[in-house]
């Protein structure tokens, strides 16, 4: 009989790893080089100081529960495609694609912005 229990609990917690393997990776989908990338933007704009790291560092925490990472480096993108002058530059700044991931990353760094800063 106790060795059907413990059978029964290694067969559960095998079972069980994988979902829970599974979660904290949706919950932090951001690679670190990325969220670094983005703490150090947001010092560069803020002042480099303990305290601008502080706030940028949760700045980025919050992004990356609010759209997932995939969403983030596409509004990214456009924006850095964007910044292209003249024709080149002008479908990354126009398209309803772009506005709307564009419009995400701008929603989520306010919220970022109103709980950090």
């Amino acid at each position: 009989m106790r060795l059907n229990a413990t059978l029964c609990a290694a067969a559960f917690a095998m079972a069980a790893a994988p979902a829970l393997a599974q979660e904290p990776a949706v919950l932090n989908d951001f690679p670190t080089m990325a969220r670094a990338d983005y703490v150090y933007g947001c010092m560069k704009a803020n002042g480099e100081t303990q305290q601008a790291m502080e706030h940028c560092s949760c700045s980025i925490d919050v992004i990356a529960t609010i759209i997932p990472y995939a969403r983030y480096e596409e509004a990214s993108t456009f924006i850095s495609l964007g910044l292209q002058t003249g024709e080149k530059g002008v479908v990354f700044r126009t398209s309803e694609e772009s506005k709307a991931a564009v419009g995400d990353l701008r929603r989520a760094q306010a919220e970022a912005e109103m709980r950090c800063f």
